[in-house]
């Protein structure tokens, strides 16, 4: 009995594929498509920042630019925190774009942003072990968990 519900259900569930039209086809296709375009992107990064600028580095982040702010939200990136221990510091972000590395060109091109990294950018010690054209250093994640 259970074995012919089962084909019951599985034959509804064909005839109902078959019968969807062309438009609700196309409709659940854009959201397919639109789900995978907009897929967040997590992003850690780390530097060191420099022990006698510390305080500096803080004070700049406690009164961060609105217009760097808009900046930050233009280019699609939500959830952004920087953290601090020793004389480390833990960017991490989340990028809802489809296209990062145009939206990251765009910011570097912004006038506001390039005068507050000329703020920011001394506070701060590269890592030698940065890829090439990092400031920040790229960090590879190893687990997450929503």
């Amino acid at each position: 009995m259970k074995s012919i519900s089962n084909l019951i259900l599985l034959l509804v569930l064909v005839i109902a594929a078959c019968t969807t039209s062309p438009k609700e086809k196309e409709v659940v296709s854009k959201k397919t498509s639109e789900e995978s375009i907009n897929k967040v992107r997590r992003f850690g990064s780390v530097i060191r920042v420099k022990p006698e600028m510390l305080a500096q580095y803080k004070e700049l982040h406690a009164n961060p630019w609105p217009k760097v702010q808009e900046q930050i939200t233009k280019s699609n990136i939500r959830n952004y925190s920087i953290y601090l221990k020793d004389d480390y510091l833990f960017g991490y972000f989340e990028y809802v774009g489809n296209d990062f590395e145009e939206d990251m060109k765009k910011m570097a091109e912004d006038s506001v942003t390039r005068e507050w990294w000329k703020m920011t950018d001394p506070c701060q010690i590269p890592l030698e072990t940065r890829a090439e054209g990092e400031w920040w250093a790229n960090m590879e994640e190893v687990f997450h968990q929503d």
